[in-house]
């Protein structure tokens, strides 16, 4: 997994990468990624699978924010990123999300 900022000087946004490779997330047909940048929409924002396997997606993010967000795996698994900035507690249980912080 990764996550990589890119930060613009034109505008007050980050261009935020994010990646599952194959060997987190196995055969998966799809995965979706749900947080405070889309309402916890879990059908919202597919990511796109790559040849090799692996899934990834760039979202332009408001700059001075922190968001909480997870992965879903083909409808069904919830994935937190380890390379997440923090973790938060979700509400839900004893569950966690993570933290993007721009």
């Amino acid at each position: 997994m990764s996550i990589k900022k890119q930060f613009l000087k034109t505008r007050p946004v980050c261009k935020v990468t994010f990646r599952l490779f194959r060997e987190d997330v196995g055969d998966a047909d799809s995965v979706h990624i749900a947080g405070d940048f889309n309402d916890w929409n879990k059908l919202q924002t597919p990511m796109r699978k790559l040849k090799d396997g692996s899934f990834t997606i760039t979202l332009d993010l408001e700059k001075d924010r922190d968001y909480a967000f997870r992965y879903l795996i083909d409808k069904q698994t919830w994935l937190n990123d380890p390379e997440a900035d923090q973790y938060v507690n979700s509400g839900f249980s004893d569950s966690q999300n993570a933290v993007v912080c721009v």
